[in-house]
């Protein structure tokens, strides 16, 4: 009995040491993927001209890594470069364009860019969510509480919008 309790803790400590190694290793092989796609991305765009997609990829990923002056070049080089995209595609990256902004807490920006996105898909519901959440930080609540309301619309199980909805009719509606 005596010695059954160590080997039960270096048993349970050999458990919690693999799945800690195993979470690391697993972050690691994803950051050397990201880091890769990169370094590959970079090197194209300096060599040639490259696609709306490309440019999107860099962005997203500067945008990963919080440099958000880099990413917006680079958005819109995006769309220059795809002019020709269906707007589904356009409102992906006017949305991305819209994050960099607001990031910077330049929401007017931010929501002229969401606003663009949405103009090309009505039904994008996280451009509404974004647009909701820059029209909060503008202190725009009624804008804030429709546009929520619309996201839901679209996508009635969004737990953002959602909990936005409840919050935002607690906090700025009185009850009757």
């Amino acid at each position: 009995m005596d010695t059954q309790l160590p080997i039960l803790y270096l048993a349970i400590f050999l458990v919690l040491l693999s799945a800690s190694s195993w979470f690391v290793l697993r972050q690691v092989l994803r950051t050397r993927k990201v880091e890769s796609k990169f370094a590959n991305l970079q090197k194209k765009l300096k060599q040639e001209k490259g696609t709306a997609e490309d440019y999107y990829e860099l962005a997203s990923i500067y945008l990963d890594k919080r440099m958000f002056v880099q990413s917006l070049g680079l958005f819109q080089k995006a769309l220059k470069a795809g002019s020709d995209l269906e707007p589904e595609n356009l409102a992906l990256i006017y949305n991305g364009l819209g994050f960099a902004y607001f990031s910077q807490e330049q929401y007017d920006l931010a929501m002229r860019q969401y606003k663009e996105a949405i103009k090309l898909n009505p039904e994008y519901v996280v451009a509404l969510n974004n647009l909701a959440l820059a029209y909060e930080r503008k202190q725009l609540i009624n804008q804030a509480l429709q546009t929520y309301e619309e996201a839901l619309k679209f996508e009635p199980n969004n737990t953002t919008a959602k909990s936005r909805v409840e919050s935002l009719r607690k906090r700025f509606i009185p009850s009757s």
